[in-house]
């Protein structure tokens, strides 16, 4: 049966009545007719990479549409009947109690499934063609994205650690580099990074494996394919190709590029890298006969480094 108008007020001004008068009844709603709002959370990361060889540059991207889950906080809106307008915090059973239509179930939807579902419900029993917006204004999961084997959004369940949420994704994927990067809202509403060594980690180190904070952001970045150059009095001079995880010394190029000819002056060899900042060549001397001996320490390369043996 269709209310009119006025019988839906009087309805609905005696049911918010009987809820202890926790809410006010409004009257204007000044807005246009309003175009249904979706909530999405989007996290694009990279897919998983199945068959892909480390190093291998990723393509395509996916969309993580948020599913409603308890404890969560929407904001519910119906332009047709702001004595609607409410916020409420989703139970334990994955509903929410709303003024006049009652309890409603809402875990596992997104908010745009949500919307048609109450504009469903509005449509049969109150008012036609309802326009139903829902925000999700506070949510209680974890994104989890990069080389796991499963990304995506997982629930809390009480404390939950890093370890906990990343056995959930899947664990980590031979593609992972050598950190995980934490993005956690702190009481300003800024975002702080955390950094997590993954061998600190895998040690079950009581200080790496920390506790997890509803909205933590857990990021495994890829592990990246790195290039230094050697050139000169070297036998096979070219790329050398290296994980970022791995890191390569001055002397491990040298001999990856097989070794140093019997004219090679090992005394002064050259290694030329970009300053990151102003772009100009910075050049940097070392005795690889000191290192070889032990009298000199090895040195770590950098991406783009060119070495150059004389």
């Amino acid at each position: 049966m269709i209310f009119l108008k006025e019988d839906l007020k009087r309805a609905v001004e005696g049911s918010l009545l009987m809820e202890n008068n926790k809410m006010k009844l409004k009257n204007v709603y000044s807005l246009a007719a309003a175009v249904t709002v979706v909530m999405i959370i989007g996290l694009v990361f990279c897919p998983s990479a199945s068959g892909q060889q480390p190093g291998e540059s990723q393509s395509g991207s996916q969309i993580i549409e948020y599913r409603i889950g308890s404890k969560d906080l929407l904001e519910i809106k119906v332009y047709e009947l702001p004595e609607l307008n409410q916020t409420v915090r989703v139970a334990e059973d994955g509903t929410v109690n709303l003024a006049v239509i009652g309890k409603v179930q809402t875990s596992g939807l997104t908010a745009q499934e949500l919307e048609k579902k109450l504009a469903a419900i509005l449509d049969e029993k109150y008012t036609k063609n309802a326009h139903v917006t829902v925000i999700i204004r506070e949510h209680q999961k974890i994104a989890v994205i990069g080389a796991v084997g499963r990304p995506g959004l997982y629930e809390m369940g009480g404390q939950t650690s890093l370890l906990q949420i990343l056995s959930e994704a899947g664990g980590l994927t031979p593609q992972a580099g050598k950190e995980i990067h934490i993005l956690r809202q702190t009481d300003s509403g800024e975002k702080e990074r955390l950094v997590i060594n993954v061998d600190q980690l895998m040690k079950k180190s009581n200080d790496a494996n920390i506790i997890l904070q509803p909205k933590d952001e857990i990021i495994v970045p890829f592990d990246q394919q790195l290039t230094v150059y050697v050139y000169g009095e070297v036998r096979n001079s070219g790329a050398i190709q290296f994980m970022e995880s791995k890191k390569i010394t001055l002397l491990q190029a040298v001999a990856q590029a097989g070794g140093l000819t019997e004219w090679a002056n090992a005394v002064q060899v050259l290694v030329k890298r970009k300053d990151p900042k102003t772009g100009k060549d910075l050049n940097y001397w070392y005795n690889l006969k000191k290192i070889i001996n032990g009298s000199k320490p090895d040195v770590f390369l950098q991406d783009g480094d060119v070495v150059v043996v004389h």
